[in-house]
């Protein structure tokens, strides 16, 4: 059984000294910390030009990754002040001997789920494809050989949360440790507590995915065993429990990507407006005041009382859920999301059907994930065969033009062929839209 002060580790990485709850400075909290080191990184900035749903959308105001994440983060805070509230009522001894605030679940959840896509590369998830494509049945099959399983299905299965911590946590020159962030929010942030392989080992959720690279794997299982994750033997691999409220982090996103992907589809006019608006009054029928609601008189207006009413409903169905099985969550039993347990489950399936045919697979959606597969196919390829040139001393004057317009920005010059593998993919996956397409546009010769 987890238990929640060893959960609520305030430890950084590099730590000496084990750092209190009730020695906390109540103006700079550590974990009120950790959300301003997000909130100021590179990785967090990139994400305002990084998609959300509709990838270079300049049609109408839709929602990038940064806007998402903050809304994600507003969600999470409201979830995590619920639910620590009720938590230090159940065990009054973390307040009491500890000096754990409701607040500090908040800014916990907050935190980690700020930073939930900080990993994820440009163009939406079809970028997570492109990547692990080019690996898996593009030109960089030929490395299959040359790597150790794990290594390999690293690449083919390229996943946005490994390299979330990835970003997080690793060293530069200069900058032991990453953002540095408390062990808490880290764990938070963990959604899949695996390696890449054994592949979905079992239906559970924290199974769905995989959590960090082999080359974090170190620092990985030090947070895990620092917050006290459940250790589990999954087919001959070591696998964790998830941080109980990482379900949290989870039920914010899942909350924001349904009611706000498609409040996006109603205002680019992917999805016809009264339908749409049938659909949110269905799930918010329990808790609508339909006088008010009568009393707008715009369209805008009514979609704006409905999808507050609709977050509003849904956190507080997600707070009362994990409550509901929270031993069964610091047991590492509870196996999936919060909001498949909700009644609203299947008002919230409709929502998510009307989106995934009307948005997802929409024309423009489509044509623009077609063009992400291209630029970030081509922009692997020309940095892998660069830097394969350089390490085996065979470098034509173009592999050296690239290596030194880009080179700076990975490490093409380690011996171990993962890590320079990795590092690119890493690269790679750090551009914003716009960047990758300058890129591209340049390798072809379509801009100087």
């Amino acid at each position: 059984m987890m238990n929640w002060e060893q959960l609520l580790s305030l430890k950084r990485q590099g730590d000496t000294n084990k750092r209190l709850r009730k020695e906390q400075d109540e103006t700079r909290l550590g974990f009120e910390v950790d959300y301003d080191r997000i909130i100021f990184s590179s990785a967090f900035r990139s994400l305002q030009d990084k998609t959300q749903v509709i990838p270079l959308s300049k049609t109408s105001f839709v929602h990038t990754r940064l806007t998402h994440s903050l809304e994600v983060s507003v969600v999470g805070r409201s979830l995590g002040r619920v639910v620590g509230k009720k938590i230090l009522e159940k065990h009054p001894h973390l307040a009491t001997i500890h000096g754990y605030q409701f607040n500090d679940f908040g800014a916990i959840v907050a935190a980690a789920a700020l930073s939930h896509d900080i990993g994820n590369p440009p163009f939406g998830h079809s970028g997570e494809k492109a990547i692990g494509e080019y690996f898996k049945t593009g030109s960089g099959t030929r490395y299959k050989d040359l790597l150790t399983p794990k290594q390999y299905q690293d690449l083919i299965d390229f996943e946005g949360n490994a390299n979330g911590f990835k970003i997080l946590t690793e060293s530069r020159e200069g900058i032991e440790g990453g953002l540095r962030l408390s062990y808490a929010t880290l764990g938070a942030f963990m959604k899949y507590p695996k390696e890449s392989l054994p592949k979905k080992p079992t239906p559970h959720i924290s199974h769905k995915k995989f959590g960090y690279f082999q080359n974090e794997s170190s620092f990985f299982h030090e947070v895990a065993e620092e917050i006290g994750l459940l250790k589990h033997n999954v087919k001959n691999e070591v696998t964790y429990s998830r941080h109980p409220l990482t379900f949290l982090v989870e039920a914010a996103d899942d909350i924001c990507y349904t009611i706000i992907d498609f409040e996006d589809g109603i205002n680019l006019g992917l999805i016809d407006e009264e339908y749409a608006l049938e659909y949110l009054i269905k799930l918010v029928k329990d808790t609508i005041n339909t006088a008010k609601y009568n009393k707008l008189t715009t369209t805008a207006d009514r979609l704006s009382y409905l999808r507050a009413l609709a977050i509003n409903t849904l956190i507080g169905e997600a707070a009362s859920i994990f409550l509901e099985n929270e031993s069964a969550i610091l047991a590492g039993t509870f196996d999936t999301a919060l909001i498949d347990k909700s009644k609203y489950e299947a008002q919230i399936n409709d929502i998510i059907k009307i989106s995934v045919e009307k948005i997802y697979q929409s024309q423009e959606v489509t044509e623009k994930e077609i063009a992400g597969y291209e630029i970030l196919a081509t922009l692997l390829d020309r940095y892998c065969v660069a830097t394969d040139n350089y390490n085996q001393d065979k470098s034509s004057n173009y592999d050296k033009l690239i290596l030194r317009a880009e080179g700076s920005n990975f490490d093409y010059k380690n011996d171990d062929l993962y890590t320079r593998l990795l590092s690119i993919s890493n690269f790679v996956a750090s551009l914003t839209d716009g960047n990758a397409l300058l890129k591209f546009q340049k390798i072809r010769g379509l801009q100087l």
